[in-house]
């Protein structure tokens, strides 16, 4: 219990330095590129460095005494995540959607792909950033699970390892696809409910999914967390967790944004007709 009272410290601290950091950013930059830029580094550093913790207490097992406990600090910190974040989206695949569903806005093309690149960016700088920024507070032992930790270098193995890779890939890939759907059906909800719906569905992929990846479903955040491990290749890793979201994501976009919205256009041009018939 003392390794996860630390570890609660330390995701507490880690939810208010990047607070005071955005609202420092928000001061200082006034919105604008540079200020969406930096409430994406800032928020995405939060994220990963969230991630890494409660990684670290899943794979020693402390939180899974029970199981229950483990599904409350996910479900806990993607609420906290959605209400601090400032509308960034942490994920490449969630700017990519939001590149596709959004409209110009009177924007050039090549505008909002630089747009899309510097966000992208921003993201993997902060994936990095936040791996290297656990590393520093796991190297002072401030619970004997980091001490045990810092004296094993601070290896990790991936669970891809044991499982084939295109299972793996798939699961990847339906749980982006599931979080992506989610996110969709719940815009028209208040935003104070839609937090708790999409949290839900996070931790429902996790529970489902965790076994066989991780269940990471973020291009940036598995950069982060998943690619030092042992137990894959590069490319394995890549197909795994960059082309699986990324393939998620877009069977998302593609059924919301065309297939149910041309069935939707589709039945309201019949009802017209009857009633033109009649």
């Amino acid at each position: 219990m003392a390794d996860l009272a630390v570890s609660l410290l330390v995701l507490a601290g880690i939810v208010l330095a990047c607070e005071v950091a955005r609202r420092a950013s928000a001061r200082l930059l006034s919105g604008g590129v540079y200020g969406a830029c930096a409430v994406e580094l800032i928020s995405t550093l939060q994220l990963c460095a969230c991630t890494h913790e409660l990684k670290l207490l899943g794979d020693a097992g402390v939180s899974q005494r029970p199981p229950v406990l483990a599904l409350a600090l996910t479900y806990g910190t993607s609420v906290v995540h959605a209400l601090t974040s400032c509308g960034a989206t942490c994920n490449p695949s969630g700017a990519c959607e939001r590149f596709f569903r959004e409209r110009g806005g009177g924007l050039s093309a090549g505008t909002r792909v630089a747009a899309l690149m510097a966000r992208v960016t921003c993201q993997f700088a902060a994936a990095v950033a936040a791996r290297a920024a656990v590393r520093s507070v796991w190297a002072r032992g401030l619970s004997d699970l980091h001490t045990r930790h810092r004296a094993s270098a601070f290896r990790c193995a991936s669970p891809i390892g044991h499982a084939p890779l295109l299972e793996a890939a798939a699961v990847e890939m339906a749980c982006a696809f599931v979080v992506h759907a989610a996110a969709s059906c719940t815009r028209s909800l208040q935003e104070k409910y839609r937090v708790h719906a999409v949290a839900a569905v996070i931790t429902s992929a996790v529970y489902a999914g965790g076994s066989t990846t991780g269940a990471v479903f973020n291009p940036a955040l598995a950069f982060s967390t998943q690619f030092p491990c042992t137990g894959g290749t590069f490319a394995e890793y890549s197909l795994v967790y960059w082309m699986g979201p990324l393939l998620g994501m877009a069977a998302s976009v593609l059924l919301f944004d065309k297939v149910i919205l041309a069935l939707s256009v589709k039945s309201i041009a019949d009802i017209i007709e009857r009633k033109k018939e009649k």
